[in-house]
């Protein structure tokens, strides 16, 4: 993603994307591995992991989360030093708990992200987004045409 790309509107915040670069990198064997480089809080990374879908899920965060502008989702707590499950430290340090704070804090943000983004990532898949078992819609109608294409862009990166 471009720096542009990463630009979002952050609550008052400054970007995420002056804060953070986040690599998604492809492995062997359907694999991938994330590493973050934050500001001013330690860099983390995801070890390898299996793809499962064709996007790993995070992907499709970091892709749909800044289509969207949403600067609190999963990308902003990360820049803010938040950590996730299987997320390591890369140098470890003091700091070895410390992340584990920030989702606890803006946890309720974090997981309001997470039905856009699947939605978003369902339209864009061809999945039902509406019907049995999925629920109304967190999106607007055009939410696809915003985020689709930077899905594309992503899927062939």
């Amino acid at each position: 993603m471009t720096a542009a790309e990463n630009r979002w509107a952050a609550g008052g915040r400054r970007p995420a994307s002056l804060l953070t670069e986040t690599s998604f990198r492809k492995l062997p064997d359907n694999r991938h591995e994330i590493l973050v480089r934050r500001d001013k809080v330690p860099h983390v990374r995801l070890p390898a992991q299996p793809s499962g879908p064709p996007t790993p899920h995070d992907l499709v965060h970091a892709v749909v989360e800044t289509a969207l502008g949403v600067g609190d989702g999963f990308r902003g707590a990360t820049a803010r030093g938040a950590t996730f499950q299987g997320f390591e430290l890369v140098t470890p340090g003091r700091h070895r708990r410390s992340g584990m704070k920030v989702p606890r804090r803006g946890g309720d943000a974090v997981m309001d992200a997470e039905p856009r983004v699947t939605w978003a990532d369902r339209a864009w898949s061809g999945l039902p987004t509406e019907g049995r078992g999925v629920g109304p819609a967190p999106l607007d109608a055009e939410a696809p045409a915003r985020t689709g294409p930077r899905l594309d862009a992503a899927a062939k990166r």
